[in-house]
């Protein structure tokens, strides 16, 4: 006697990619058109899952992802068969109770630290040293007090404890949430390899929620923008380096320091200037949409009184940064040079009478707040900055013509008098 058709398949979930641009193999199970999948702890690129795919490929690697894919269908159909009524939920019980307890142990075996100090050394490895430097900080505060922490010790009675720990030692909200967020991190990679449970991830509604630090505004008005233009620096020094460079930034865009110093002479075609973010340039997304900044006159001014006479399409533009530079060489570089404008723009603004500590990030911000006043729309503004999180203006908006970045370039420079 028939008593269910339930079947059970081994696919390649390509949804939603991973950030090394892998993609989860599933356990499908189907049943009267209806669909479960069940993630198997195996991730592979769209290319190596062909060759799993292609029997006469027959290296040991494929080998053994076949053999591992086999013995997932085969418990699957196993416990299929011992179902006189099959529903997903008795499916699940039966397929999972022996998973408990490897899963209780896999955790155990595997603690946060490691996991942690492992994903910093990956970080070293690609020579993203700000942002290894972020996450050896995060595991730093959050194992105060433990010689280790394993995955089953984060929960959410946990994290509020440690979150009142830090306000009450001083620490404000928004670190908490950098802190909190690279363990996130982490937890999230635990739940995909199935180190841990769903029932284990301890963020989320119900749960815990990382705070938000409060948004402090950072942005200069109009008019104290063109007191810093018109600020009378004595030519060649410190405080005219500085300004200038302040005011690249706001022209540019509001391009952060660290992608200042990365420009080379083969960004720069006319008037057009095109670059990739640093902070985005490690992603594993196919398609990083290059910046596009229309070099206005006071930009290109900057460029000709501190730029590298090289002008080889390799060379760095400013004088900042060496070829071939290591990582953490290229960061204490990138910092200094940073140090440099704020410590002069700080006095800058001091001496115009400007009651704000104006730093290099002002002038990002700057940027954006002198566009959405002047009228530009904020998918333009967006764009501009290179946010990638807006999916829905991505969706109908491709990009603003030349002319249009042109104009909108102009605005920024239209001081009264």
């Amino acid at each position: 006697m028939k008593i269910h058709t339930a079947t059970a398949v081994v696919i390649l979930d390509t949804r939603r990619n991973k950030a090394d641009g892998t993609f989860p193999l599933k356990l499908r199970i189907s049943f009267q058109r209806v669909r479960r999948y069940y993630n198997i702890g195996i991730d592979v690129l769209e290319a190596k899952w062909e060759e799993v795919q292609d029997k006469s490929k027959t290296r040991q690697e494929l080998r053994l992802i076949r053999e591992r894919i086999a013995a997932f269908e085969v418990k699957a159909e196993c416990v299929l068969k011992t179902l006189v009524e099959f529903s997903f939920e008795a499916f699940e019980r039966k397929y999972f109770q022996s998973e408990s307890e490897t899963l209780k142990e896999k955790a155990k075996r595997q603690d946060l630290t490691s996991a942690f100090q492992a994903y910093i050394d990956n970080l070293k490895k690609d020579g993203q040293v700000s942002t290894a430097s972020s996450y050896e900080g995060a595991l730093t505060s959050i194992s105060q007090g433990h010689k280790s922490l394993t995955f089953e010790d984060i929960t959410p009675d946990f994290l509020k404890k440690y979150e009142k720990s830090m306000l009450q030692k001083g620490r404000s909200l928004t670190t908490v949430g950098i802190y909190l967020r690279s363990v996130r991190a982490i937890m999230n990679q635990a739940l995909d390899k199935s180190i841990i449970t769903k029932e284990q991830y301890p963020f989320g509604k119900h749960r815990y929620q990382i705070p938000a630090g409060r948004n402090i505004k950072k942005a200069l008005t109009l008019a104290e923008v063109e007191k810093i233009f018109h600020f009378p620096a004595q030519p060649g020094s410190p405080e005219e380096k500085a300004r200038d460079l302040w005011i690249f930034s706001y022209l540019c865009n509001g391009m952060n320091v660290k992608d200042i110093c990365r420009l080379k002479w083969k960004n720069i075609d006319g008037d057009i200037l095109q670059f990739i973010r640093a902070k985005t340039a490690n992603t594993a997304k196919t398609k990083l949409k290059p910046i596009v900044v229309i070099l206005s006159q006071p930009a290109q001014e900057v460029i000709q009184r501190w730029g590298n006479k090289d002008r080889k399409q390799e060379a760095f533009i400013f004088p900042f940064l060496q070829p071939n530079i290591a990582p953490k060489r290229e960061r204490d570089l990138v910092q200094n040079v940073t140090k440099f404008i704020n410590k002069w723009m700080k006095r800058i603004a001091n001496e115009l009478g400007i009651d704000k500590p104006v730093s290099s990030y002002y002038a990002r911000h700057s940027f954006a707040t002198v566009l959405k006043r002047s009228g530009a729309p904020t998918e333009y503004i967006a764009e501009s900055l290179g946010h990638t999180d807006l999916k829905t203006t991505e969706n109908y908006l491709d990009s603003f013509e030349d002319n249009i970045k042109r104009e909108y370039t102009k605005a920024l420079l239209k001081f009264d008098g």
